[in-house]
């Protein structure tokens, strides 16, 4: 339904395991990492995160293809999938034109239930992001796909 010109993924996950970190950064090799709670910023490339974990590592702009090997890396550990892309269609039953970039994206969390991967979960959440303007956009789309909007209204902080 949307307009995938211009689609990047982007790729989170909280790593506990020496197994998952392997099998992501095989996925991954160029991702950004840290220890959680150790430092603030990227570790330097020397460093060796099986040491320091459990470690966060960050890939932006990937593609699509990956989706699945990251998904299957990531085993038990909460991650996060956003495919950012350039707009949602137009949905005049509910009055909105072409709905443009930085508010077109689609987050899959694995194992969590937040997008801070802080509240685990056996299962996954889905979050559609839309501009806050056109929150009537989310349970439209929603409906396109026959499915009921599950969660509040959730406004992004400044």
């Amino acid at each position: 339904m949307a307009d995938l010109g211009g689609l990047e993924v982007d790729f989170d996950v909280r790593i506990s395991s020496t197994r998952s970190l392997a099998a992501v950064r095989a996925v991954l090799p160029d991702a950004e990492w840290w220890a959680e709670g150790v430092r603030s910023g990227p570790s330097e490339q020397e460093d060796d995160p099986s040491a320091l974990l459990p470690v966060r590592l960050r890939h932006w702009a990937g593609t699509p293809e990956t989706v699945r090997p990251f998904l299957h890396a990531v085993g038990g550990d909460p991650a996060t999938v956003r495919w950012d892309f350039n707009a949602w269609p137009e949905a005049p039953e509910v009055g909105l034109g072409v709905g443009g970039a930085r508010g077109a994206f689609v987050t899959l969390c694995v194992h969590a239930r937040d997008l801070d991967l802080e509240e685990p979960a056996a299962d996954h959440t889905v979050f559609v992001h839309v501009k806050q303007v056109e929150a009537e956009r989310a349970p439209w789309l929603a409906a396109q796909v026959g499915l009921p909007v599950i969660g509040d209204l959730v406004m992004a902080p400044y």
